[in-house]
């Protein structure tokens, strides 16, 4: 398989990430009127955070440690342990049927991950087209 650039993968997880927030999103919006219904989110910033400074092999400002003996222990990975995250959405006050949704917050966040989605998409067709004009080039000197 070919692969276009670092970011390629990255740019691919992103975009996963921001279509399962909207799909959550659109959820907390269909359950406005449940009873008792908690609205949910997911974040996964920090883990692709941690990935993109992994890919990029980005020095990061800890301590190496030091090992004298077979006996040590070795520190613990704390990249390791990241993952997407599902949470629930509790800011605000909750109706009298103890529905906590506010539309407010739920649309301005769908409007919010959109505009991240797109922007992605548009890198990624960016990224793709500067691939395709490389081996078009490289075909026209073949």
């Amino acid at each position: 398989m070919i692969t276009i650039t670092k970011s390629h993968d990255l740019l691919k997880e992103a975009l996963n990430y921001r279509a399962i927030r909207q799909d959550m999103i659109a959820s907390n919006i269909a359950n406005a009127d449940t009873p008792f219904y908690r609205p949910r989110d997911v974040r996964f910033e920090e883990m692709l955070q941690a990935k993109k400074e992994e890919k990029f092999h980005k020095q990061t400002n800890t301590l190496a440690l030091a090992h004298t003996s077979k006996r040590h222990l070795s520190a613990p990975q704390e990249n390791s342990s990241l993952e997407a995250q599902i949470f629930f959405r509790d800011g605000h006050m909750a109706r009298n049927d103890g529905n906590s949704v506010d539309l407010d917050v739920e649309t301005s966040e769908m409007a919010k991950n959109s505009l991240m989605y797109n922007a992605l998409v548009n890198g990624m067709k960016k990224q793709a087209g500067i691939f395709r004009a490389v081996l078009d080039y490289s075909n026209k000197l073949a």
